[in-house]
């Protein structure tokens, strides 16, 4: 009976690999999706698709926000800051479902 215990934990990690490498996927498509919209989804959805392809890629926002003069920077610098604590996996996962929206 421990050896069962046993076997049935180590399969544990296996299968969040898998659903991770699952995810990694659909991030992946998604980022190629995105980059082929028919139609322009609009700045306030590109805002939302720029700051959680960069948390998911990259984590937390760093470094300092761009001048008051660099609108756009800016705007994607506060994007991305609202997400600041949202984990890398969260983040893909939302911005998968945000494009599967879109199609």
């Amino acid at each position: 009976m421990a050896a069962s215990k046993k076997t049935a934990a180590a399969s544990k990690p296996a299968a969040s690999k898998t659903a991770g490498g699952d995810l990694d996927a659909d991030f992946k498509a998604a980022t190629q999706s995105a980059l082929k919209l028919k139609e322009d989804p609009g700045n306030d959805m590109k805002l939302k698709l720029y700051a959680y392809f960069k948390q998911a890629s990259e984590g937390d926002v760093a470094g300092a926000r761009p001048g008051m003069f660099d609108f756009v920077g800016a705007a994607k610098y506060d994007a991305w800051a609202k997400l600041k604590g949202t984990e890398q996996a969260a983040a893909k996962a939302h911005y998968v479902k945000l494009v599967k929206g879109l199609g």
